[in-house]
């Protein structure tokens, strides 16, 4: 029997990230990893606080009955009520546990939440470039994926939004701090959007709900990023520890819900729903009671910022420019002559691997990844100078 068409078409298109990340593994294989300069996949290198493992061991030795069984789909309570605090404080809400499911990563969270939202042809609106795993995820649930240009600094267009929006919007997804291009979305932004969203859902009928997915929240440079919760009443944060904690295989993160959300506490029912019947049935045990003891840890984000720097420093020095990233640990450089594909197969002949910046939807640019050793950064500049003074636009 043939796989489905839906998947045979995705199959087709597969994640650039992941092309590239598996074409690293073979030139590395071929010439040694220290001689191919792989910046395609946003994987952190920096090792989990040392907190992280000091309650590891302690809560991996304990002989506690039922620990590793089956707790409330939505995740133990207590850690919930834990967690609660943490997104509180961040999005300037009173929120309690009841606003809080726990979630396998960021990306289980996502699927929850379209599970629980929408309905075949309701629309998502989203601003490019944008993680091109969204469309995916909006899919599987017969959702449809709208796009939006941002403006030229890659801050939300609202007004591109607004044009977007119809009776069939569900939801609006942001990203912030941005993959790819590192834009934290300043709080006048966010409130203007806030603003957008109350009008259409008055004229229409229909408040759209607002979607943050903020995995990098806590790997910001001297900028805070704005709270989300607070600002828009019909609103989830979705987060996870594979970046701030630098977890990701670990799959551990959260949904928080507005407490100011008209229907609060049947979304909360519903993501828990979701949760169940899509097969996740609860984020990990023993990584929800570990997060929970470590609400506000994180890892040392000045290592990344003087990566970014070191980074840019090899980038001006070739001639390559880029957004400026405020977090995250992305950069996100325009191409010379604009086409993203034949750039990228350039600079993969001088063993460097970028993304094209067409796997986010915005043609003509190129994400390199820069969360590996800062000395591996260093070394890859001779690279980008002999790439830039051979490339042929």
């Amino acid at each position: 029997m043939p796989i489905a068409y839906t998947v045979r078409e995705a199959l087709g298109s597969a994640s650039m990230i992941r092309k590239m990340f598996e074409e690293g593994t073979r030139l590395k294989k071929k010439y040694g990893p220290d001689k191919v300069f792989d910046f395609s996949l946003g994987n952190p290198d920096i090792e989990p606080p040392p907190a992280f493992h000091r309650v590891f061991l302690k809560l991996a030795a304990e002989d506690k009955k039922g620990s590793h069984g089956y707790m409330p789909n939505g995740g133990y309570p207590e850690v919930r009520d834990a967690l609660a605090l943490k997104a509180g404080k961040e999005h300037g809400a009173s929120l309690s546990g009841s606003h809080i499911v726990m979630s396998v990563g960021a990306a289980g969270g996502l699927n929850v939440i379209f599970k629980a939202i929408l309905n075949p042809g309701d629309e998502v609106i989203v601003s490019k470039p944008y993680f091109m795993e969204y469309r995916s995820y909006i899919g599987n649930y017969g959702g449809r994926i709208v796009e939006a240009d941002a403006l030229p600094d890659f801050n939300l267009d609202v007004h591109a939004v607004k044009a977007r929006l119809s009776e069939k919007t569900a939801a609006v997804l942001i990203n912030s701090p941005h993959n790819p291009t590192g834009r934290i979305y300043p709080a006048e932004t966010i409130g203007a959007l806030a603003d957008a969203l109350k009008t259409h859902g008055q004229q229409c009928g229909r408040a759209p709900y607002l979607i943050a997915d903020e995995p990098y929240r806590d790997i910001a440079y001297n900028v805070s990023v704005p709270p989300i919760l607070s600002a828009y009443a019909e609103s989830l944060a979705v987060t996870s520890y594979s970046k701030s904690l630098s977890l990701p295989g670990e799959r551990i993160g959260y949904i928080a819900v507005s407490p100011k959300m008209q229907d609060a506490e049947e979304m909360t029912n519903a993501l828990i729903y979701a949760t169940r019947t899509l097969g996740f049935v609860n984020a990990p045990a023993l990584m929800q009671r570990i997060v929970a003891e470590l609400t506000f840890a994180k890892v040392d984000t000045a290592v990344y910022e003087r990566r970014r720097d070191a980074f840019k420093r090899i980038l001006d020095d070739a001639g390559i420019t880029y957004a400026e990233p405020e977090g995250a640990f992305y950069l996100f450089c325009r191409v010379p002559g604009g086409d993203d594909t034949a750039f990228t197969a350039h600079l993969k002949e001088h063993l460097i691997l970028g993304v094209p910046g067409s796997g986010f939807g915005s043609p003509g640019w190129v994400r390199f990844a820069y969360c590996v050793d800062e000395r591996h950064i260093q070394a890859a500049g001779e690279a980008f100078k002999k790439a830039m003074e051979t490339y042929q636009i």
